[in-house]
């Protein structure tokens, strides 16, 4: 019987000593020239830029960086968003099978913050656990317990469901006081916290996603939630600290993060060395985390 993501996961803490999680953003205005006619397919137009990239290039630039960065990575989390509005969905499927294939210990986490009712929310596990096969799958909690609850059932399959996220204006909501069951009041991020630690979490298959640019907060939901694993985006171009990040969140053994950088791994050069250049940027955030440690 193959691993749970969470046996996955911890596995591979241990085995690449590494707390990074390589984010997988495909912005083809940022490729090499060399992708910029890749490949044969129809290439489909990115409006904000006017640029165009067909669905190969866009596989054959994500498959080079994570080949690069694979052996820095404690998981690999492509994020839907950026393949969907390229029309290159079949180059996730791609990626995440080559993900599987070539690098079958580390884990992959589809990026694509699912949250609907229940009858819907049933098709999106569809979509994270047949159709892409990803490991693991980021939701939005803000519907309640039955919006996630099929994402739950999949025991042997990670739900990592946002709690304080890394935005300017993550504040305007989960900032708010709110009271819980003793009547005390308290941000609305850590009553997430709490609910998911103490109701949600029966199959031990869930995560939270909590942003590098609050370490206080950080620092928070880990007293609250024990040794769950933390999903952290916000390193480098967002601008959080990274040694602050392990400083206040890691895990009674030193482990419990999947820090995720994207932006300043992916396009750490836009030249010919640009596969080197992302396994030396995912290299020195490992090293950073692990000094931490």
């Amino acid at each position: 019987m193959p691993p749970t993501f969470m046996q996955a996961l911890r596995a591979r803490w241990q085995s690449a000593d590494s707390l990074v999680c390589v984010g997988l953003d495909p912005e083809p205005a940022r490729f090499p020239v060399r992708f910029g006619g890749a490949a044969e397919a129809p290439a489909a137009a990115l409006p904000e830029t006017g640029m165009s990239a067909s669905s190969d290039a866009v596989f054959a630039f994500c498959r080079d960086i994570a080949d690069a960065t694979a052996e820095y990575a404690c998981a690999f989390k492509p994020q839907i968003a950026h393949f969907a509005a390229l029309g290159a969905e079949d180059a996730l499927a791609r990626l995440i099978e080559h993900l599987h294939t070539a690098h079958p210990g580390v884990p992959v986490i589809l990026d694509a913050k699912r949250g609907d009712i229940g009858s819907t929310a049933q098709r999106y596990v569809g979509e994270a656990f047949d159709r892409y096969r990803a490991d693991a799958v980021t939701v939005n909690p803000y519907l309640g317990r039955d919006s996630v609850q099929p994402f739950l059932d999949r025991a042997d399959r990670g739900v990592v469901i946002l709690c304080r996220t890394s935005n300017p204006g993550a504040g305007d909501l989960q900032d708010l006081v709110v009271s819980g069951a003793a009547g005390r009041g308290r941000p609305l991020y850590q009553h997430v916290a709490e609910t998911i630690a103490r109701e949600w979490n029966g199959h031990g298959n869930c995560a939270l996603v909590v942003g590098a640019t609050w370490p206080q907060q950080l620092a928070e939901v880990r007293a609250i939630v024990g040794d769950m694993p933390l999903l952290v985006p916000g390193v480098g171009a967002q601008g959080g600290d990274a040694a602050a990040v392990v400083r206040n969140a890691r895990s009674a053994d030193g482990t419990g993060l999947l820090v995720s950088s994207s932006r300043a791994i992916l396009y750490a050069s836009s030249g010919d060395d640009y596969a080197e250049a992302a396994a030396r940027a995912a290299r020195d955030l490992r090293d950073t985390l692990n000094a931490a440690r």
